[in-house]
């Protein structure tokens, strides 16, 4: 054994032929140093952050839970649980379109999708609002003939349904691509195994096929949600009082825009984080049939960890 192996390895025991060796791990300085400077630089972001004081944290303080700051919460909230019911239901929809043997029905597909993704999401909302300009009144009843309802569109079309169209329609055309994918991930001897025991089309698409695509379509489901409940602040242009029209409300009268934006911040940041923690759940349970050993909670680990450091403290006593 040369000189330098005699410096990285340790000979323990030797029994015979067998020789237990205790191998010493490579010392890396560079990452450590690279990992102490990044901590000093955010430890010293941080701090002058929270010491500015035109940060005026007592402002953020008295409007964190001002009623019309909860109550835009609570719009904000509501618009993405909505529009995402509207996107995954057209998105839905639209898949199936897209993957029928119909030609009419693939293609009236595919130019959806075409459409609502090619055009900004913010021209969408504004196309919705001002839609009365350009069809005054909507009707019901025979085309080219009779009207059996009639309403005006400015009392149907308000600021929150066209939010509600904009971003509902919106999202069908990227959950359309997210539901095709998961469908065309299932492998196709499921779809001819299930006509070869009678099952319909339909049968086969609601018991075979999208309970595994779940697998492929929940993760960016999950993102798209949160995402969503971002979007949901473009609705400002047509004035729904949602969480950041209050807070424009709100620092047009007392002119702190920063402070007022930091609790518009620190609300989204806690909706997101909640999202996030149930969307790992939800991934975890319809991922049961990928591998045999799923990876521990984040509450898994702390449970072992206090059950390793438990028997350690006792033996220590």
């Amino acid at each position: 054994m040369s000189d330098s192996a005699l410096h990285t390895t340790r000979v323990i025991k030797t029994t015979g032929a067998r020789r237990e060796l205790d191998a010493v791990p490579v010392r890396r300085p560079g990452r450590w140093i690279a990992s102490a400077v990044l901590m000093f630089l955010l430890v010293f972001l941080l701090e002058g952050w929270a010491s500015n004081e035109r940060m005026q944290w007592a402002t953020v303080g008295d409007h964190l839970f001002a009623p019309v700051v909860l109550e835009g919460l609570a719009t904000t909230l509501w618009l993405t649980a909505a529009a995402m019911a509207i996107g995954i239901a057209g998105g839905v929809a639209l898949a199936v379109m897209r993957r029928s043997a119909n030609p009419l029905l693939s293609r009236l597909s595919w130019l959806y999708i075409w459409a609502f993704r090619g055009t900004p999401l913010l021209v969408q909302l504004l196309f919705w609002y001002f839609l009365a300009a350009v069809v005054p009144e909507v009707g019901l009843g025979v085309p080219w003939g009779p009207t059996f309802v009639e309403s005006d569109t400015n009392a149907l079309v308000t600021q929150t349904t066209a939010a509600l169209l904009g971003l509902g329609l919106h999202e069908a055309a990227y959950m359309a691509e997210i539901v095709r994918s998961g469908i065309a991930s299932v492998d196709e001897g499921q779809t001819e195994a299930a006509n070869a025991l009678g099952m319909t089309r339909r049968q086969t698409l609601r018991r075979i096929v999208l309970p595994q695509a779940l697998r492929v379509i929940i993760p960016p489901t999950g993102n798209q949600v949160i995402s969503m409940l971002k979007t949901t602040s473009l609705v400002s242009v047509i004035a729904v009082p949602e969480l950041l029209t209050s807070i424009q409300a709100i620092y047009s009268r007392n002119f702190q825009q920063i402070p007022l934006l930091t609790v518009a911040c620190a609300w989204y940041l806690l909706a997101v984080s909640v999202l996030s923690v149930g969307q790992y759940y939800l991934e975890r349970r319809y991922g049961r049939g990928a591998s045999r050993d799923l990876p521990p909670t984040p509450l898994q680990r702390l449970h072992g960890a206090f059950a390793t450091r438990r028997p350690a403290l006792k033996e220590h006593r």
